[in-house]
């Protein structure tokens, strides 16, 4: 029998594992957007069969640790962590998945004025970023990169609010763009949402390393 060490560190690996696949099909979905690479759009449709397998595997392999091991304190923090961790990449995918789909269903490749006006560049580096930080305090155990999720996310937050504004304007002046601008907001949606999956990673992560809760704690 494998003991608890060698088994947590198999679900440290797997988890892992998950995190990168789903950082790079996120990567994968700004790209095809903005560039309406039809090719790639059908790359992270198949890839999305391989979230689903490890989706299901990670849980399984859980469960078992729980129910072979009875871990207790740091085990079974790390356990409850890599379970709601899970849930989270899962669905970054489901994300990821969408925006390959509607790029496939706009049709069309994006123009640079829709691109700039509402600011995906800046949302993709700030969200490429927090990835970065995301995958440092895993592997790392490092708080420090896991907190700086939660600023970055509110510049997802600052962007998105912004994006109808922006739309309402210039589809007035550009009404042959409506239909680019309208997938815009659908498809900004979900990166925001990407960024708020990425900040309940973090908040998994400080719980599993610090024991503390972040969704419960007070506003300051």
């Amino acid at each position: 029998m494998i003991n608890i060490d060698e088994q947590r560190a198999a679900l440290n690996q797997i988890c892992e594992e998950m995190l990168l696949l789903c950082q790079k099909q996120f990567e994968n979905a700004y790209e095809t957007f903005t560039t309406f690479d039809t090719d790639l759009a059908e790359d992270i449709i198949l890839k999305e069969t391989r979230i689903n397998a490890l989706d299901l595997k990670i849980e399984r392999d859980t469960d078992q640790f729980i129910a072979l091991y009875n871990p207790v304190a740091t085990d079974l923090r790390f356990a409850l962590s890599v379970l709601k961790i899970n849930y989270n990449l899962e669905r970054i995918g489901d994300q990821a998945f969408d925006i390959a789909n509607h790029t496939i269903d706009l049709n069309q490749k994006l123009t640079s004025q829709v691109i700039d006006s509402m600011q995906f560049k800046e949302m993709f580096e700030t969200l490429d970023s927090m990835f970065k930080d995301v995958v440092t305090a895993f592997r790392d155990e490092n708080i420090k990169s896991a907190r700086k999720v939660f600023k970055k996310d509110k510049i997802i937050n600052k962007i998105n609010d912004n994006a109808f504004e922006i739309v309402a304007e210039d589809a007035l002046k550009n009404p042959e763009l409506i239909r680019q601008y309208l997938m815009a907001l659908v498809v900004m949606k979900k990166f925001e949402k990407i960024g708020d999956l990425l900040k309940n990673i973090s908040e998994s992560i400080i719980f599993y390393i610090d024991a503390k809760v972040l969704k419960h704690k007070k506003k300051k």
